[in-house]
């Protein structure tokens, strides 16, 4: 596919729906000239969590490990090794995306997945850059979310860019038929892709 036709899948999280924020989310999609070809409200499964999420035993402990570290740094107890506070977080995940409906997405543009990752930001919010939507709307933070032993609210799921298309066709099954995901133009592609923009003024 063309970088131009890249896509990347997107969640907008429990927070996301409870907070009225859909549509300034999706404006800023819009605005930069990403283009919506699928899309739904859904009420998630815990299987479709956990399908999607994915993770193995490496990444629970190195998340498990953040987590140690944190509870020590505020002389709290550490109850369990760190592969088990990582699973908790997944588990933790799935409880916050049954909460509320949700709503799944495919964008589609010039280096999709890169820009999506740019205008979402960091993945904590409290250190997420301004202008980005979770530096914008979100104010959550690890540390608060260790203590409390919960998920992190920052509103938005992304394919991560790191991963590549690999990632987003393994996400986007676990949510989407193929036929659900649409082919389609935007008057505003000719003037974004358009080479030459030949007899644009005639």
């Amino acid at each position: 596919m063309h970088p131009k036709k890249e896509r990347t899948f997107v969640i907008l999280k429990p927070d996301t729906i409870q907070r009225g924020l859909m549509g300034e989310v999706l404006k800023r999609f819009e605005k930069i000239g990403l283009k919506i070809v699928a899309m739904k409200m859904i009420n998630a499964t815990a299987e479709q969590t956990r399908e999607h999420y994915n993770k193995d035993d490496i990444w629970c402990t190195a998340k498990g490990q953040r987590l140690i570290d944190n509870l020590k740094s505020k002389n709290l107890a550490i109850k369990k090794e760190a592969v088990e506070y990582g699973r908790d977080i997944i588990r933790a995940l799935t409880k916050y995306m049954l909460a509320s409906p949700v709503v799944i997405l495919v964008v589609e543009g010039n280096e999709a997945m890169n820009v999506v990752k740019r205008l979402v930001g960091g993945t904590e919010p409290m250190t997420a850059d301004t202008g980005t939507i979770r530096g914008d709307y979100a104010i959550d933070s690890y540390n608060i979310c260790d203590i409390d032993s919960r998920s992190i609210r920052n509103l938005i799921h992304c394919t991560d860019p790191v991963d590549g298309k690999s990632e987003y066709e393994r996400e986007v099954k676990v949510w989407f038929d193929e036929n659900e995901i649409l082919n389609y133009k935007l008057v505003s592609e000719v003037m974004l892709y358009d080479v030459n923009l030949d007899g644009l003024m005639e």
